[in-house]
């Protein structure tokens, strides 16, 4: 059974009011290293990646030093965090792309962001969310998790299917906000190790 639209927001809504403050929390000085930290991010968490983000932003200034560096000296900045070997390629190969076809900058655009090396869906509505100020939602552990757990979707939902259905449920004006607030509820009240107890319990 799946929630009706006018009760899936309803959860939604006390989810938002929970958190007035949620935003992300990954640290940024501009689009570029954005994208960078997001595509990092994988599997990996936030603060782990805030963690070595000042020396990667300082050493990496740009998509053109980022594309033109050896793989061994991103590898060696990024190594705490999980994949390190795969994601230094990642960025090398998305920081060239960025600066032969659109001279260093980075989209603000869906299927563009789409087609650099290492960036899927979450990336782009990420760097659309948070550096364009772009309605968009991304789907992540935290937010499938309480989809499925709230019955928003089925548990066999995709999460394209996620992020579709969520953009039906919620005006647009509140997809940034209310995706956010679900991660923060994901992750301080309702964590995977308490998937186990019924989700409206946390619920304040």
């Amino acid at each position: 059974m799946v929630l009706s639209t006018q009760d899936a927001y309803q959860v939604l809504r006390r989810i938002d009011q929970m958190y007035p403050d949620a935003s992300s929390e990954l640290h940024w000085d501009n689009n570029f290293h954005l994208l960078c930290a997001v595509l990092m991010s994988a599997q990996t968490t936030d603060k782990m990646v805030n963690r070595i983000m000042p020396k990667f932003m300082a050493d990496f200034p740009d998509a053109k030093t980022l594309g033109q560096a050896d793989i061994s000296a991103i590898e060696t900045d990024i190594r705490t965090i999980g994949l390190f070997r795969m994601k230094a390629k990642h960025l090398k190969a998305m920081a060239q792309m960025l600066q032969d076809k659109y001279d260093g900058e980075v989209p603000a655009n869906k299927q563009q962001l789409m087609e650099l090396p290492g960036v899927g869906v979450k990336t782009a509505n990420v760097v659309l969310a948070e550096g364009f100020g772009i309605p968009a939602i991304a789907v992540d552990t935290h937010v499938a998790r309480i989809a499925k757990a709230f019955e928003i979707v089925p548990q066999s939902a995709t999460p394209v299917e996620i992020e579709h259905r969520l953009e039906e449920i919620l005006p647009e004006d509140e997809w940034i906000h209310t995706h956010h607030a679900m991660i923060y509820f994901g992750r301080y009240q309702w964590p995977a190790r308490a998937k186990d107890k019924n989700p409206y319990h946390f619920l304040k």
